[in-house]
């Protein structure tokens, strides 16, 4: 084996090493970038210079700066103003609302990072689904896939077009132009909206919005967590949505059994002892079943009453976002365990819940949501924090309004300075986050903690990657590799197929990550078969966004897994057929615009 095949092997070792790591999650993406970028210098495969030049490189900064761009906006009430805006011009119905919601955020997202936008609409969801009676569960799905259906419309529209355009012009191409993108990111975005206005009310589960008691002209009702005695009546009932609303007049939402969660409404299960109920009602009927003993408290008298004595304290669910500080920390290490006043019930974590006896070990992770009880007075504190997001809070002030007008005016600068090539897109951020900080619009302590440093870094070490599978040739021979599968094929099927492979990848990976590794694969691709490798770079932009099919494959899709109640079944129902709207008309359009 010669020196070059050794690093070939060398680096292929790294890839599928780190592959597992970032698909398993054993290790933090952070970590796992750190260990790429650790091996590749170690092994001589890179020099410490090219080892670390992705802290330097312009896509890195501009996503960084985009990032704190986009907290601006949405700590001044830029973008949070559309909450009374939607509630105004929905009028009650929940058509209009679904149709607003989504066209706003389809909006948003083509501007602006979607992660944030999707964190500010799932709690404006949830207050909207009480207000309009609908289920939150049929809307936060096609939530996450319009912004990042959108997110492909423009270059800052999602960090992946901003790597990918600075790749380009690395390679020697022309980079992206701001709404280059657009030609066909628009007519895609609609087909995408229309069809998950269509199809998603049909095939998205109608699961009941737990709380819907912020609003303090409603009549107050709890959530509680109700375990089944052995004596129960209850025992042995199927139907316990059913029964629970016209016998005892509670609204079961959840079961609990051996640490797993069930939905009553889609899986019909017989009631068994020592089963956990999730349930709403009223302080009287709570009391009522508890008094009957067809109920017993789960967490102790002690730690659960109703009444008139707690009239200022709500029951809440918060969810934990991709900005918070808590990610991978112990639950009971955090503010509200320390917090006398506020009384954490239980945590639900994707498919699995823990009771409060039960969450010492348990280390918080995004999308998971903490039931808690909290004093009214506590809640301005939540939601001043970036660690937790109130669920169906929809009535909150946002910071600074009187700075909202400001920030989206710096936006509209940056975006319109980079469309007119008056300077580069990195120093139009970067000065878009001087002025946002200068004008106190953003202050540094939101900035360093907005700057999502494991994204950051997941795009330095990727970006390490890709140089050492260049350096090497292993770029070259996965390229020849794919061409075989396609021999004699003609160019368009080959685009078809990286669009796909992509797709495929980035449903593993982040989309970022697969961007940085898939497009050296696909310009050395195109260059041999001796075409333009224009369209096989606008191909990795879709195929990279195309992620609908699973809820690991985009952050979006796992923030609102957990409100909206979903089974991984849910994105594939919905999910695999956008995912194959998108490949298509992307492989069909592509080579139109931008010829071979």
């Amino acid at each position: 084996m010669t020196g070059l095949d050794l690093q070939i092997s060398l680096v292929s070792f790294v890839l599928i090493t780190a592959l597992f790591l970032l698909v398993s999650e054993i290790i933090s993406v952070d970590k796992t970038a750190m260990g790429i970028m650790v091996v590749l210098a170690l092994t001589g495969i890179l020099t410490p210079k090219e080892t670390v030049a992705g802290f330097a490189n312009p896509a890195v900064i501009t996503v960084g700066a985009m990032f704190l761009i986009s907290r601006g906006l949405i700590r001044t009430g830029a973008v949070g103003f559309v909450t009374e805006l939607l509630l105004r011009f929905s009028k009650g119905n929940k058509t209009y609302a679904h149709i607003l919601i989504l066209i706003t955020v389809a909006f948003a997202s083509a501007f602006i990072n979607n992660t944030p936008v999707v964190v500010l609409f799932i709690p404006i969801v949830m207050g909207l689904s009480c207000e309009c009676d609908f289920s939150p569960s049929k809307l936060l799905i096609p939530l996450s896939y319009v912004s990042i259906l959108a997110g492909t419309c423009t270059l800052i529209g999602t960090s992946t077009n901003i790597i990918v355009s600075d790749l380009s012009a690395t390679y020697g191409y022309e980079p992206l132009l701001m709404f280059e993108l657009s030609i066909i990111g628009i007519p895609i975005a609609l087909i995408g909206i229309i069809f998950l206005v269509v199809v998603s009310p049909r095939l998205m589960p109608g699961r009941t919005a737990p709380v819907c008691e912020l609003d303090e002209g409603k009549e107050k009702r709890y959530i509680a967590e109700l375990i089944v005695p052995a004596k129960s009546p209850l025992i042995g009932i199927s139907n316990i949505v059913d029964h629970a609303e016209e016998m005892l007049g509670l609204n079961v939402i959840e079961i609990f059994r051996n640490g797993h969660i069930f939905d009553p409404v889609r899986t019909r299960i017989f009631i068994k002892q020592e089963d956990i109920l999730l349930v709403k009602g009223s302080a009287e009927d709570l009391l009522s079943c508890l008094k009957k003993q067809i109920f017993e408290l789960a967490h102790g008298e002690e730690n659960m009453a109703f009444g008139s004595g707690l009239k200022d304290d709500l029951i809440i669910e918060l969810i934990v976002p991709p900005l918070s500080t808590l990610l991978r920390e112990p639950l009971l290490s955090t503010d509200l365990q320390d917090d006398s006043d506020i009384q954490i019930i239980a945590i639900r974590s994707r498919t699995s819940h823990y009771s409060y006896r039960k969450v010492q070990n348990v280390k918080l992770k995004i999308g998971d949501i903490v039931l808690v009880r909290c004093p009214r007075n506590k809640l301005s504190k939540i939601r001043n924090s970036t660690d937790f997001v109130i669920l169906e809070d929809i009535h909150h002030a946002m910071i600074d309004k009187e700075k909202a007008g400001l920030a989206a005016g710096i936006f509209a600068i940056v975006v319109l300075a980079a469309t007119f090539g008056l300077a580069d897109i990195m120093v139009c951020s970067l000065t878009g986050v001087f002025l946002m900080t200068l004008t106190h619009c953003l202050s540094l302590k939101d900035a360093y903690r907005s700057l999502q440093s494991d994204v950051l870094l997941l795009i330095i070490g990727t970006l390490a990657l890709g140089l050492a599978m260049d350096k090497t040739g292993a770029t070259k021979l996965y390229a020849d590799f794919f061409l075989s599968l396609f021999d004699g094929k003609s160019p368009n099927l080959i685009l078809a197929g990286i669009i796909l492979l992509t797709s495929i990848c980035t449903h593993i990976l982040s989309n970022n990550a697969t961007a940085v590794l898939l497009l050296p694969i696909a310009i050395s691709t195109a260059i041999s078969l001796g075409v333009d490798p224009k369209p096989f770079i606008i191909g990795i932009c879709f195929g990279a966004s195309a992620c609908f099919a699973t809820p690991i494959g985009y952050q979006t899709n796992l923030l609102v897994y957990g409100p909206g109640g979903y089974r991984f079944s849910d994105y594939i129902k919905l999910g695999l057929p956008l995912n194959i709207l998108v490949i298509f008309f992307a492989s069909v359009f592509i080579p139109i615009i931008w010829p071979f």
